[in-house]
């Protein structure tokens, strides 16, 4: 391999000959010196795939000149060591690299370049719900019906294994593809092909940005770009403005890794971080753990960032022994890392870096919070909780409100549960689950939640039996100490016991509630409540009937099921009364952070993970007796209603078409802000009335095959039935909440997959109108997908989430963005008007382009196409035309 970056230096490890490291003259250079630490990681990225095709020796000087030219959009490659998808998002990818496979073949190229270069990890995480729960064989039962659900989604994942090279697929049952990239895939630096380098991942997944945590550069892609980055395809990206965040001090006692990363979360969405990295750094780095540091950076899409990173230290370098890595390469890796200047010490001001901004926080200012009822950056002090929820139930339908009648705050619905009399209100909690990579990767929240338990149950606390409690860690690392210590009993005593492993309620596949109280809720309108320890509660996802869902730490998860409601006043109230009349308040049962740390120093030790993840892709007996055909071409059965040969590629050929002008193109929905992907492709229940659901019967099923969206993404005829079907879908046109819109050639109110039937059938165009944050939320390709398929052109918004934007220029549907300083309200645009966008012949990137509307007004809005890479791919109609065009020719 010859490269004009690589240097010949001493052996790291003595045991095996000469090593090369991209290096040039960096630490010579004084513009090194400066660099952020990860521009530092995108710049080994450049060197070590320098060459005059993929990446231009400018391209690295560009890197270099990062400070001068951050606000210029310059264009670099960017070339990840490695992917990670999960099953979600990695069915559809396995589908797109079969039907791709058979496009390449029908224009006479070899169907095996459709292959995997980098090395892919998919982790199966996104099945398993948890349909049983409060009972000591939940695990077995919810995993018996995810693969009943699911035999043939796993046996088209089984073929994909065998088919492609260099794709490894981890069972199910094995925990959260964040936890197992955490504690086990992860190298932070690279030993291959004679070369060491740093680690670095993209991930079909947005909380991709949890590995940051460890210093490794990671972030979420969409599907479709991931599938090309597989292939060989680097990521074009536009040099990023780097926000240095500085942590000071020491957190309070009774503060929580999740207290701090919703205060950073809120803090950063007021900064204004999207498109940009984030880098933490300052004396207060050196105060958290890297459990603490991954759950602030798995936060990162909530806070807009595109990568939320922490360099590696000595504390990196000790997580990795803690985890059972082998310690000569763990020592290699320290070596490697201080020859290239990249092991951090957070004490010494003088290796701070410039940043294009920096701004604080002292940790010691964090207190014990909760993050709700809708938005995971409506931080709100556990404290204010009460206050604020009561606030929210009057105030005018929104974000932090559900325009409840003052008259009926206090309503009280009575119901009967296993033989019991209960009441709910406003505000009653119906879920309370601790669930998510976010939190329980974390040693410290999670042994919180088990003292606390201890001491609830020691203190003669319940939890009401019609809550449905849940516990769904990451690993199998988690029970291993829970158990070990001893306070797994206690989390079971009061309903949490393990469901499962994997995502679980974090993603909304909570299962169903009990009917009574589905009743009761819907009989009484009520605003019934979830608290989760997830990292998203957008609306319609944690569960149809949780109205407001709180993000919380797992102590506090517990804490709020015992007291039952969140209309509660911990400091002056208490969680409940004993049998004898006691009353028990939350300071009470506690731990206190001495106390939890013993726990940890004691029970958490690397002998766990190496048992656990030594047989992770062995371990599931009902995976190893799957069977898979073994062709590399796959076969689709036309009966199949999980995985189905998408038309994305129908009549492809070499050729490019030119774009055209959008002619007369009609507005399918109109939306404020903040529309997250949950909005656009739900992942969670079909709706029985749903156009999916028809679809669904239509091929002989009952409502109890159904499944979820996200499973059936491998099947694009339910997908684009279930675009813009979440209940929760706001739409301009429509007076209320739900997936329907006006077709406005009949003026009649449609489903909207209806509705756009209606218009392709009669050959008009589409587009979407929409607010500030349009795609926040998940990585979910079929995000955009789903709009494509619907006959969607163009979205025109005032603002995007990166990797929505990103998916969008994937799927060839254009980006529009409103000049700043204009919108719908300001341009006077009511989505009734008819859209032409001229699109002119040559294109260039973030370009002005002109719109006409059949009322004869004229605007501009930005083409948002960044990089000239990503004007080719819309040439070609889309990312993956571009790579079939490539591999076939």
């Amino acid at each position: 391999m010859s490269n004009p970056f690589a240097r010949i230096v001493e052996p790291l490890d003595p045991k095996q000959p000469l090593k090369k490291f991209f290096n040039l003259t960096k630490l010579e250079d004084v513009r090194y010196a400066r660099l952020p630490f990860s521009i530092r990681v995108l710049l080994e990225a450049a060197i070590r795939n320098c060459d005059e095709f993929l990446v231009k020796k400018q391209d690295v000087e560009n890197i270099l000149d990062w400070k001068v030219v951050q606000h210029k959009n310059v264009e670099v490659p960017f070339k990840p060591a490695r992917v990670i998808l999960q099953d979600f998002t990695g069915v559809p990818a396995v589908v797109d690299f079969a039907a791709m496979r058979d496009a390449v073949k029908k224009l006479g190229g070899d169907p095996e370049k459709i292959n995997p270069i980098c090395p892919a990890d998919l982790v199966i995480d996104h099945s398993i719900q948890v349909d049983f729960n409060r009972r000591s064989d939940s695990l077995q039962k919810n995993q018996d019906l995810e693969f009943e659900r699911n035999k043939e989604r796993f046996e088209f994942l089984k073929w994909g294994s065998q088919a492609f090279k260099n794709m490894r697929i981890v069972p199910p049952g094995s925990g959260i593809i964040h936890q197992v990239n955490l504690e086990y895939l992860a190298r932070v630096v690279m030993d291959q092909d004679g070369y060491y380098y740093p680690d670095s991942v993209v991930g079909t997944d947005s909380h991709t940005t949890m590995i940051d945590g460890l210093g490794v550069l990671g972030w979420g892609v969409g599907g479709i770009e991931a599938e090309a980055v597989m292939l060989g395809q680097p990521i074009s990206m536009v040099l990023p403005e780097v926000v240095g965040y500085k942590l000071l001090g020491n957190p309070q006692p009774l503060v929580t890794s999740t207290d701090i990363v919703l205060t950073i979360t809120k803090h950063l969405r007021q900064v204004g971080v999207v498109g940009k990295f984030v880098e933490f750094f300052g004396p207060g780095v050196a105060q958290l753990s890297i459990a603490d540091r991954a759950t602030i950076a798995n936060m990162c899409p909530e806070y807009g960032a595109t990568a939320a990173y922490f360099p590696v230290d000595d504390i990196s370098i000790g997580y990795l022994v803690q985890t059972g890595r082998d310690k000569e390469k763990v020592m290699c890796t320290k070596k490697y890392l201080e020859a290239v200047g990249m092991l951090r010490d957070f004490k010494n001001s003088s290796q701070d870096p410039d940043f294009t901004q920096v701004v604080e926080l002292d940790l010691h200012t964090v207190v014990p919070c909760c993050s709700g009822p809708k938005r995971p950056q409506d931080k709100v002090a556990v404290s204010d909780m009460k206050k604020d929820f009561e606030t929210c139930l009057g105030a005018k339908q929104g974000f932090k409100g559900f325009q409840i009648a003052p008259d009926r705050h206090n309503d009280v619905m009575k119901f009967n549960f296993e033989g019991c009399d209960f009441e709910l209100t406003h505000g009653s909690v119906v879920i309370a689950a601790i669930t998510s990579c976010t939190n329980t990767s974390n040693p410290s929240v999670m042994l919180g939640a088990g003292l606390l338990a201890k001491k609830a149950v020691e203190a003669g606390l319940t939890v009401k039996p019609y809550i449905k409690t849940s516990l769904s860690p990451g690993s199998g690392v988690v029970t291993y100490y829970l158990r070990e210590s001893g306070v797994m009993s206690y989390l079971s005593q009061l309903g949490f016991d393990v469901v499962g492993y994997g995502c679980m309620t974090c993603i909304g596949n909570s299962g169903p509630l009990p009917d009574s109280v589905v009743e009761a809720i819907t009989q009484g309108d009520l605003v019934a409540v979830g608290v989760l320890s997830g990292n998203r509660n957008f609306e319609g996802r944690v569960h149809p009937n949780t109205r407001a869902n709180y993000l919380a730490s797992p102590p506090l998860v517990i804490a709020y099921a015992i007291a039952g409601t969140v209309r509660i006043d911990f400091e002056k109230e208490p969680l409940g009364i004993n049998a004898s009349g006691k009353k028990i308040f939350l300071k009470d049962i506690w731990p206190t952070r001495d106390e939890i740390q013993a726990v940890e120093r004691q029970f958490v030790i690397p002998g766990m993970f190496k048992e656990v993840y030594q047989k992770i892709e062995t371990v599931n007996e009902a995976w190893n007796a799957l069977e898979a055909p073994s062709d590399k071409l796959y076969t689709w059965n036309p009966k199949s209603t999980y995985i189905k040969s998408p038309p994305f590629f129908d009549g492809l050929t070499l050729a490019l078409q030119t774009p055209k002008t959008i002619e007369g193109a009609y507005v399918l929905l109109s939306f404020g802000d903040s529309v997250t992907t949950d909005h656009i492709s739900p992942a969670g229940n079909i709706a029985r009335n749903s156009p999916a659901a028809r679809y669904l019967t239509s091929r002989g099923l009952t409502p109890r095959e159904f499944n979820s969206y996200g499973s059936r993404r491998g099947n694009d005829a339910v997908m684009a039935r279930g675009t813009f079907a979440n209940i929760r879908l706001v739409n301009k046109f429509i007076d209320k909440q739900g997936p329907q819109t006006i077709h406005f050639p009949s003026g009649e109110t449609l489903d909207v997959f209806d509705a756009a039937e209606r218009y392709k059938q009669a050959g008009h165009p589409l587009i979407v109108l929409a607010g500030k944050e349009y795609g926040a939320g998940s990585s979910r390709d079929w995000a955009a997908k789903g709009p494509f398929l619907l006959g969607v052109k163009a979205v025109l918004a005032e603002s995007y989430e990166r990797i929505h934007r990103s998916n969008l220029v994937g799927m060839g549907v254009i980006p529009l963005q409103y000049l700043p300083g204009e919108d719908a309200a300001t341009l006077g645009l009511t989505g009734r008007e008819r859209y032409t966008i001229i699109i002119p012949e040559k294109l260039k990137p973030q370009m002005n382009i002109q719109i006409k509307l059949d009322t004869g007004k004229t605007f501009h809005a930005i083409m948002r196409f960044d990089t000239d890479v990503e004007l080719t791919y819309f040439h070609n109609g889309g990312i993956l035309n571009y790579m079939i065009r490539k591999m076939a020719s």
